[in-house]
């Protein structure tokens, strides 16, 4: 998976000047790209120390919160764009925080490892839990508290109120339109509310 081709694609679905929220932002390296190539301004959401101080040193501005207790500090559509990048699977209620997000955003992007990938499924009819590049950990020793796929979130969007406006898959730093829930290892939605 080339992740640099994978942070430009999903770059692509952002509007050049948004304001953006990225939830879970990691080292913030999305961040600093938007900001350089797309002239985008926003905040970074994470927890981890290592990196809150890794969006410091790249000059991204990072608000250290616990995705859980939700987004009261932010206004409804305080962004243009609220990101969710291989975040969901961590979260314990992945429906609230979307809700969340469609409020505090005009456009929702949520990326997240697609558990129906057909590697995967071969793992699980052999007996096992996959462990790949997208899902690198063994079911025992794993942050993720859930896993998707594909089909299952289209379905979420809809109970959730959700208009998705975008979806495709991502393999190996390729878009996959064709059948993304069995060839796609990464699924990635851009939403906004109905």
């Amino acid at each position: 998976m080339s992740e640099r081709r994978d942070l430009e694609i999903i770059a692509e679905l952002v509007p050049v000047g948004s304001r953006v929220l990225d939830l879970g932002c990691g080292n913030g390296e999305l961040l600093a790209y938007l900001r350089q190539h797309k002239a985008c301004s926003g905040y970074g959401i994470e927890i981890a120390d290592a990196n809150v101080h890794a969006c410091v040193q790249r000059g991204v501005d990072v608000i250290q919160l616990n995705l859980e207790e939700g987004l009261a500090l932010f206004d409804d559509n305080s962004f243009d764009v609220v990101m969710q990048l291989d975040t969901l699977q961590h979260l314990r209620n992945t429906e609230r925080m979307l809700k969340e997000t469609a409020r505090v955003g005009r456009i929702g992007i949520v990326s997240f490892p697609n558990f129906a990938h057909w590697p995967n499924r071969l793992r699980v009819l052999g007996g096992r839990m996959p462990v790949t590049k997208v899902l690198p950990y063994q079911w025992y020793d794993t942050p993720n508290i859930r896993v998707g796929t594909y089909a299952d979130f289209e379905v979420l969007a809809r109970k959730s109120g959700l208009e998705v406006t975008d979806s495709f898959g991502l393999q190996s730093g390729r878009v996959v339109r064709r059948w993304p829930n069995l060839v796609a290892s990464v699924a990635v939605f851009r939403f906004e509310q109905r």
